[in-house]
C-alpha cells in the first residue's frame, strides 16, 4: 500500500512531465510500427516522392491536431464562442491569438517527435528523394549515366551498385537531418522556458503554490458537482415519479458558468489563482468579472487555463 501511495505521489508531482514522455514514447514507437509493418516504398518514379512524404508528413498533421483536440484549453476558448452575443466573454483577439500559440507549441510535441524518429531511421526520406527530380541531378553527379534512371529503385532489395550507393548517402541525410530537428526543438524548448519563467510575474515557489491549489480545486470541485448532480437527478426522477412539485435547488446559471469558464488573465492588482476564485471574490462587488484594465496573458500561467473537472474532452 505504502509503495502503491508513492507511485500515485510521484504521478501527481509530475503529471505533466509524465504526460509529455508518454507521448513522445507512444509516437516513436508508433512511428517504428509504421516503418516495419506498413510502409512499403513503390519504387517508382511516380510514386515513390508523394507516397513517402504522406508517411513522414501526414501521421505527423494528424498528431498535431489531435494534441488540440486533447487539450482542455481547446475547448474553453472555443465552447460557446459562435453563439450570438459571445464576443464579450471570449476575450479580445489578442489574447485568443496568444492562447492559440501555446496551444500550438504545446502539440507541436508529438508530431515533431514522429518526424524526427522517422528520420532518424531513414525509410520514409530515402523513398521521398529517391523519387524527387530536383534532387536526382545533384545525388547522381560523377556517377552512373544510369543513376538517374535507377534513382527510384534505391530503397528497394536488388537495387544497381550505383542506387545502392546512393541509398547510402539518403540515409546519412536523413538522420543528419533528425539529429537536427532534435538539437533544435531541444534548444528553442530551453529558451522559450527560460523566457517564460523570466518574465513570471510571480516567484517559483508561488507557481509551486498555485499549481496544488489549482490541483485541490478541481477535485473540490469535481467532487461536488457530482454530489449537486446527483441530488437534482434524484429530485427530478422523484417528482416524475411522484407528480409532485420539485424542491428548490440552486444551480449556477449560465452566466456564472459563462464566467468561471472563461479565459484567466493575471493582473497584480488582484492576485487571484483561477477564474472560480476571481468570481467569488468579485460577485460581491460587482456581477460581472470581465476583464479590467492591468488584465494581462502570461504564457507561465498557461496551466490555470488547462484544468477542468476532466482532464480532457469528451468527444
Amino acid at each position: 500500500m505504502d509503495k502503491f501511495k508513492t507511485v500515485l505521489e510521484l504521478h501527481l508531482k509530475y503529471h505533466s512531465a509524465l504526460s509529455y514522455g508518454l507521448v513522445t514514447v507512444l509516437t516513436a514507437g508508433g512511428e517504428k510500427i509504421f516503418s516495419a509493418v506498413v510502409f512499403q516504398c513503390p519504387c517508382s518514379a511516380a510514386w515513390n516522392l508523394p507516397y513517402g512524404l504522406v508517411f513522414l508528413l501526414a501521421p505527423a498533421l494528424a498528431l498535431f491536431l489531435l494534441g488540440y483536440v486533447l487539450s482542455a484549453r481547446t475547448w474553453r476558448l472555443l465552447t460557446g464562442c459562435c453563439a450570438p452575443g459571445a464576443r464579450a466573454r471570449c476575450g479580445s483577439g489578442l489574447r485568443a491569438a496568444l492562447v492559440c500559440a501555446q496551444l500550438s507549441a504545446a502539440a507541436a510535441l508529438a508530431p515533431l517527435t514522429w518526424v524526427a524518429v522517422a528520420l532518424l531511421g531513414g525509410s520514409f526520406y530515402e523513398c521521398a528523394a529517391s523519387g524527387s527530380p530536383a534532387l536526382a541531378s545533384r545525388l547522381c553527379a560523377g556517377r552512373d549515366a544510369r543513376c538517374a534512371q535507377d534513382l527510384p529503385l534505391a530503397p528497394c532489395g536488388g537495387a544497381p551498385p550505383a542506387a545502392q550507393d546512393v541509398r547510402k548517402e539518403l540515409r546519412a541525410q536523413s538522420q543528419v537531418l533528425g539529429w537536427f530537428l532534435i538539437a533544435v526543438v531541444i534548444i528553442c524548448l530551453l529558451l522559450f522556458t527560460s523566457v517564460m519563467r523570466c518574465l513570471s510575474p510571480v516567484s517559483f515557489l508561488q507557481l509551486k503554490f498555485w499549481e496544488i491549489y489549482l490541483e485541490k480545486e478541481q477535485q473540490i470541485l469535481k467532487s461536488q458537482a457530482t454530489e449537486h448532480a446527483t441530488e437534482l437527478a434524484k429530485e427530478n426522477i422523484r417528482c416524475f415519479f411522484e407528480r409532485a412539485h420539485p424542491k428548490e435547488c440552486n444551480t449556477p446559471s449560465v452566466k456564472e458558468w459563462q464566467q468561471i469558464s472563461s479565459l484567466y488573465t493575471f493582473n497584480p492588482k488582484d492576485q487571484y489563482y483561477s477564474m472560480l476564485h476571481k468570481y467569488v471574490n468579485k460577485k460581491e462587488k460587482s456581477n460581472s468579472i470581465r476583464s479590467a484594465e492591468g488584465d494581462v496573458v502570461i504564457p507561465v500561467l498557461g496551466f490555470v487555463d488547462a484544468t477542468g473537472i476532466n482532464s480532457a474532452p469528451e468527444l
